[in-house]
């Protein structure tokens, strides 16, 4: 998942070109989603049993980016696996709310890495005084519940969770998380 791109006029990636560079790199059934930057390919064992927060397959993607492109983009990876256990355990779920009845009120925040348990509490405390808003760290993905009309009135922005855990991020919502972890299958 790219951060930032094809947003307004700046950072500009067409996503047949996109796809181009990811499969330069070696990695197969490369398919994109929407023009914000989802990207889903096949790798080897060795890249999928790394942290791919940050690993090398992230780190590989961006390389290949500011090559084709001339543009920084973070990159932050997950398995199929990992989307499909962020739809199925996500502790709003566990909770009894429903993300398939609302689904523009849930989102997903992946983080590069698991955020320090110090910078995480001290910003949940923060978030508290956003409520309706919420969010739960499982591993290093963030889920929020955004009752509101739009993702994009809460003060929980990636940017937010940028700025309070010193991590990159990158989020996207429900749908696209289904459709990632299904394409991913």
């Amino acid at each position: 998942m790219l951060r930032g791109i094809n947003v307004g006029s700046t950072n500009r990636i067409a996503m047949p070109a996109l796809r181009d560079a990811v499969a330069a790199l070696g990695y197969g059934d490369v398919r994109t989603y929407v023009q914000s930057g989802n990207v889903v390919f096949t790798g080897t064992a060795k890249a999928r049993s790394k942290d791919l927060g940050t690993g090398e397959v992230a780190d590989r993607v961006a390389g290949a980016i500011k090559d084709a492109f001339g543009l920084d983009v973070p990159v932050v990876v997950r398995t199929g696996e990992q989307l499909a256990d962020a739809l199925a355990s996500g502790p709003f779920v566990k909770a009894g709310l429903r993300p398939e009845a609302t689904p523009k009120a849930f989102h997903v925040t992946f983080l590069a890495a698991p955020p320090d348990p110090a910078r995480w509490k001290a910003a949940t405390e923060a978030a508290e005084r956003f409520a309706p808003d919420a969010c739960e760290l499982v591993g290093a993905d963030v889920h929020l519940h955004v009752p509101g009309e739009r993702y994009s009135d809460t003060k929980l922005s990636n940017a937010w969770f940028e700025k309070q855990l010193g991590l990159t991020a990158t989020t996207r919502n429900w749908r696209s998380v289904a459709t990632l972890a299904e394409m991913a299958a």
